[in-house]
């Protein structure tokens, strides 16, 4: 229990508690069990994008791995705009002539910026990070890549230049995923890449699905893990890959997803890393520029039966609402996902406790978002899916790698509950689903998406959840006027109770979200606000304006 917990507990213990009546909440969630909770505008928003995988028969792993968006505001003008990554074709094969996209957001009208603006870079994309790592005031854009990666600094004006090179971070390789997060307490942002496989390895192989059909290995056939890279920031545009001296190069892995966030109660920030097949990495921030691996003896490196999953995306949620970050993993067809509590010194898998064990194990999936997006004070789930081997139901017969999404709705006791359609969806929608960000796109209060998949168009879902209730929503800024990535909020409702978010951009897989913070209220109203910067400086706000945004600037 951290400090901020203890003083907040203490000053709220007195206040008198709402008085929502729990009929009206099953009534509420009643009527949005029975209708849409999205629907799909991404033409209507001008955004016209499809991922190309490049597959050409091959069946290279590479195929099934990539395509990511990222909702930032990259010009400051207070709405989000969206970068995507594109994919490409592999050696020997001729590339494609395409590149990154990026959207202006122009009154809700979203505007392709691409072309001359330095950030549609054309590698084979795979994932996407944000975060303002020259402290200059506005966000750059990392991209991971088959290849050589790219960093595109922000030089203001809508124009990015790649200087991954320069800045020390460009690795060329299999990268899968990306975060940006202050490692070492210094104020600017180090960066963690996963890297997947090594490509060296990844040989020309033929696998069979139960059909006999061929379709993609298992990342476990070309024994090939590589290590992940750490990059910390050295304050001056450059960073110093400090991957082996800091212990993460102790170890090979098959990294996919990867979150950076305070896990152990120590107030340093830890990194978490996904494996695909193998163990999960816990690298514990040891405060002196090490890390050590205590994903076996915290109980989080494997479920709760002693089985290294498939890890694909990664995410963090103060689930219980206890002050702590518990830790959600997505994994396989097959395989549920891996849901951990956290206990202090230790996780405990609470997967079936929390009733997502067997909707989950009957999908491939990836991307993970933890929003309230019914506004009723419970943070409901939500997951792309994509197969990686066509399995035994075929979803769509152009696409034996197609599924559907999955839409949790939390209940009151904590259970989730899947909806129906699939996705929550008036009409469900079948896709290779990779990457997804959330964020509220349209300003109105309710948490959009954006899906993108695989050789089909990118999926925007409007949130059209009817009587959704009270809303508030901060973006937090640092010194520099940038996000505040890894300060934490506090919010204090008329009831006393307390609900705990932190300021992150990169989570889920391999996606950049909103990093402004959005909390449901239901019925009620706050009546305090509590921000901790990572460097202990801290504001308070007192009864703020429900329904709008706030900004939340630093205060020395």
């Amino acid at each position: 229990m951290t400090i901020l917990k203890h003083i907040l507990i203490v000053c709220f213990s007195l206040l008198v508690g709402c008085n929502q009546e729990p009929a009206q909440e099953e009534a509420h969630q009643l009527e949005n069990a029975n209708n849409p909770w999205f629907e799909e505008v991404a033409l209507d928003w001008g955004i016209d994008f499809q991922y190309e995988n490049g597959a050409k028969g091959n069946f290279h792993i590479a195929e099934v791995t990539g395509g990511a968006p990222a909702l930032l505001d990259y010009d400051n003008d207070g709405d989000l705009d969206l970068y995507i990554v594109q994919g490409n074709t592999l050696p020997p094969e001729v590339p494609l002539e395409l590149g990154n996209v990026l959207y202006e957001n122009v009154d809700g009208y979203f505007v392709d910026r691409s072309e001359g603006s330095g950030a549609n870079d054309k590698g084979y994309g795979i994932g996407v990070a944000t975060g303002d790592y020259d402290g200059d005031g506005d966000v750059d854009i990392y991209v991971t890549n088959i290849g050589k990666n790219a960093l595109l600094r922000n030089d203001g004006g809508g124009h990015f230049t790649n200087v991954a090179k320069e800045a020390g971070v460009e690795n060329d390789g299999f990268s899968a995923c990306a975060a940006f997060g202050d490692l070492d307490g210094d104020g600017d942002l180090d960066l963690v890449v996963t890297q997947y496989l090594d490509l060296s390895r990844v040989t020309d192989r033929e696998c069979f699905d139960a059909q006999s059909n061929r379709t993609y290995c298992n990342p476990t056939i070309y024994n090939a893990p590589v290590i992940d890279s750490l990059f910390i920031n050295n304050g001056d545009g450059t960073f110093t890959d400090t991957t082996m001296q800091s212990g993460i190069g102790a170890v090979q892995g098959t990294g996919l997803g990867v979150i950076i966030a305070e896990l152990t109660n120590d107030e340093y920030p830890d990194i978490f890393i996904a494996n695909d097949a193998m163990p999960d990495r816990l690298w514990v921030n040891q405060g002196d520029g090490t890390f050590v691996d205590e994903g076996m003896s915290r109980n989080i490196a494997m479920d709760d039966t002693g089985v290294a999953k498939a890890g694909m995306g990664v995410s963090v949620v103060d689930i219980d609402q206890d002050g702590d970050s518990d830790v959600y993993v997505t994994n396989i067809y097959g395989e549920s996902d891996s849901f951990y509590e956290n206990k202090g010194d230790y996780f405990q898998d609470i997967t079936r406790r929390r009733g997502l064990a067997a909707e989950t194990r009957a999908y491939t999936r990836w991307g993970i978002v933890f929003e309230d997006f019914d506004n009723d004070g419970l943070i409901d789930l939500f997951e792309s899916a994509g197969g990686v081997i066509s399995g035994p139901i075929r979803y769509d017969e152009s696409d034996p790698l197609a599924e559907p999404n999955l839409l949790f709705q939390q209940q009151k006791d904590g259970r989730f509950v899947a909806v129906k359609p699939k996705g929550g969806t008036e009409k469900l929608l079948i896709a290779s689903s990779h990457g997804v960000a959330a964020g509220d796109i349209d300003g109105d209060g309710g948490v959009d998406l954006v899906i993108v998949n695989s050789n089909s168009p990118l999926t925007v879902l409007r949130n059209v959840v009817q009587n959704r209730g009270n809303w508030i929503s901060l973006k937090v800024s640092n010194r520099n006027g940038a996000d505040a990535i890894g300060a934490t909020v506090v919010v204090q409702l008329d009831d006393g109770s307390l609900m705990y978010r932190q300021v992150r951009t990169s989570h889920g897989y391999a996606s950049a979200h909103d990093p402004r913070i959005h909390f449901g209220l239901g019925s009620h109203t706050v009546s305090l606000i509590n921000v901790r910067w990572p460097d202990g400086a801290t504001a308070t706000i007192h009864n703020p304006e429900l329904s709008k945004v706030h900004g939340i600037h630093y205060v020395e």
